[in-house]
């Protein structure tokens, strides 16, 4: 009996720029979950390690030459991805932070289904001119993204009270909650440990982090702290830090750093859902943050009542961190309680479902709409049928 060949495998083209920290996990998690999936994953994306460990996946890799930041190469950026987007022929384009969302709607136009993931908005990282002329662009471009995914309640809210119109999802982050779990404490040293994970750079907040360090070891004076992560602002961190402070650069495997510490903090400007809080959550380890965009949200109530401080606050984020190293039994109770926390709201298998879910009621309406796709989609994507110039309205 003739059996009907399978159905054609749905290709989703994930643009990634930048490729580090959070924005790059992401990435992996999705693209190994769509894999198993039996989704054609390709990902456009600057040459490093996050390209080296897609290909190590399974996905379809290509280079893509993109700066981190917009400036004067962006006319040059969007034309290699439309030059891209013609080699590829995705049906789902999913664009990840500012400059990949920035570069790849501009590319794609509305065409094909478009996804764009903030990862925190573009108009919070900078100020003055810079800040008006992103949230003009995000106000502009929420028109072609068939969805804005954000990762929080809270960021979704931020777009809305800055005028971004669009059509939104709130899909909360995940994360792997097998390799984040707890292990075996190898403590380094005796002394309690602090560890903050994140790339040093105005956003992570490790300046006010070393600020607030003098009153910790005030309250702790055997406290030492950890900065795992490299970024722009080590050299200026490393000038003012205290001789208990570690500057651990960047890391392969973050695991140990927080199975290690007694407490992870993370003193963030802005987020849209930080990963750091629940990996080391899901290692068992409390954590102190700051009350921005997705923290509230990332924590069990115990912890969101007792380890939220406010932004930029040095004093106050002294006086949680010397409280919690001052209190071990309470220490393994919050760590206890964000464990089961993350394992029931947070795991990257829940993300993915979610997000596939999301893939499959776009590509249905795309699907549905392709006969009034005009002729100039068909010559930009000639996977297009060519009946649609003849039910093209002139």
């Amino acid at each position: 009996m003739h059996q009907p060949a399978p159905a054609p495998r749905p290709r989703v083209l994930h643009l990634a720029q930048p490729v580090d920290g959070g924005v790059a996990r992401v990435v992996l998690d999705l693209a190994r979950a769509q894999l198993a999936a039996g989704l054609h994953v390709t990902t456009a994306c600057p040459d490093g390690e996050l390209a080296l460990q897609l290909r190590e996946l399974g996905v379809d890799v290509h280079h893509w030459r993109a700066g981190r930041a917009p400036g004067p190469g962006l006319p040059g950026e969007v034309r290699r991805l439309v030059r891209l987007l013609d080699e590829v022929r995705p049906e789902l384009v999913h664009a990840h932070s500012a400059k990949a969302g920035l570069a790849g709607r501009l590319a794609v136009r509305g065409r094909i289904p478009t996804v764009f993931q903030p990862h925190a908005w573009s108009f919070e990282a900078v100020g003055g001119a810079t800040a008006a002329l992103a949230l003009r662009w995000e106000r502009w471009g929420a028109r072609w993204a068939d969805r804005v995914v954000c990762v929080s309640e809270a960021e979704r809210t931020t777009g809305l009270r800055a005028g971004v119109r669009a059509a939104y999802a709130v899909v909360p982050n995940g994360i792997d909650t097998a390799r984040f779990s707890p292990g075996p404490h190898a403590p380094l040293g005796s002394a309690p440990l602090v560890v903050c994970v994140g790339r040093l750079c105005r956003q992570k907040g490790q300046d006010v982090l070393l600020e607030a360090w003098e009153q910790v070891l005030a309250a702790v004076p055997q406290a030492r702290l950890a900065l795992v992560g490299d970024g722009p602002d080590r050299e200026t961190l490393q000038q003012r830090a205290h001789p208990s402070v570690r500057f651990a650069g960047a890391v392969t495997d973050v695991v140990p750093w927080y199975r290690a510490a007694d407490l992870v903090v993370l003193p963030s400007r802005w987020e849209g859902m930080a990963l750091a809080p629940l990996e080391a959550l899901g290692c068992g380890r409390p954590v102190v943050l700051t009350d921005v965009d997705g923290a509230r949200e990332s924590l069990p109530p115990a912890l969101a009542a007792r380890c939220l401080v406010p932004p930029e606050d040095p004093t106050a984020l002294a006086g949680a961190v010397a409280g919690l190293l001052s209190d071990p039994p309470l220490r393994a109770a919050l760590g206890d309680q964000g464990r089961r926390h993350v394992l029931s709201t947070h795991d990257v298998r829940h993300t993915a479902e979610r997000i596939a879910a999301l893939y499959r009621e776009l590509l249905d309406a795309a699907e549905g709409a392709r006969p009034c796709r005009p002729e100039a989609d068909r010559q930009t994507h000639p996977h297009v049928p060519s009946e649609c110039r003849e039910s093209t309205p002139s």
